[in-house]
């Protein structure tokens, strides 16, 4: 399989992904555990697929750490983000109806006060793994090595948040859903930033993490849990 290939496959299987969790999210909605399912099946099962026929890619490279000192850059940004998140959900909390988040949760995916202690940590953690496997190892540090890195940068970082599409689409008013999209564009194409340098996922992975931690602390007030 020559270069042009690998990077059109590649690119395939991202816009697959995409589709089909739209469609779970859109039309199937099921309860948020098995939406866990049907993302872990698609977003290791696509990369898993491809890596039976492309024996040059290997999930193992994506957590080799060449450098001790970007884990605590990254734990560094990652407080950093944590706290504009904070900053961020107190300036514009006005446009955001938290009862109807919390509403469309439970009526959706059955998120509510009882489960979302272990909603948060999975979140926070196995799928904040999950997302950065797929986007940033299996699309960007392998598209990189198949494309140029422009283009491994921008169909990432696009595909990230059009990800995000269906999950935000009743969460908030079109401006601040908006903001999220473009903040979400962003978002990928800094996280990509962060592991260009060195070649694994660890970095964006503990940045993300934290992300989810601020996010997840929103969701606890919104609960009423703290």
């Amino acid at each position: 399989m020559n270069n042009y290939k690998r990077k059109l496959t590649i690119s395939g299987m991202m816009i697959i992904a995409c589709v089909l969790m739209y469609l779970v999210e859109s039309y199937i909605r099921p309860v948020y555990a098995l939406k866990s399912l049907y993302k872990i099946i698609i977003f290791s099962g696509l990369p898993l697929i491809y890596c039976m026929f492309d024996k040059e890619v290997k999930f193992k490279e994506y957590f080799k750490i060449n450098d001790k000192k970007q884990m605590k850059f990254a734990v560094a940004l990652g407080l950093v983000v944590y706290i504009l998140i904070q900053a961020g959900y107190y300036i514009l909390k006005g446009f955001i109806d938290l009862d109807n988040i919390s509403m469309t949760l439970e009526n959706n995916l059955s998120v509510n006060k009882d489960n979302f202690v272990f909603v948060s940590l999975y979140i926070s953690f196995a799928n904040s793994l999950l997302e950065e496997l797929f986007f940033r190892g299996f699309g960007f540090i392998t598209l990189s090595k198949f494309s140029s890195k422009r283009y491994a940068y921008i169909t990432t970082a696009l595909a990230f948040s059009v990800y995000h599409v269906s999950i935000l689409a009743d969460w908030f008013n079109i401006i601040i859903y908006i903001l999220f999209i473009a903040g979400l564009f962003g978002t990928g194409l800094l996280f990509n930033r962060l592991n260009d340098r060195y070649n694994n996922v660890l970095n964006s992975w503990v940045v993300h993490m934290c992300a989810n931690f601020s996010i997840n602390t929103i969701g606890f007030i919104m609960f009423g849990i703290i």
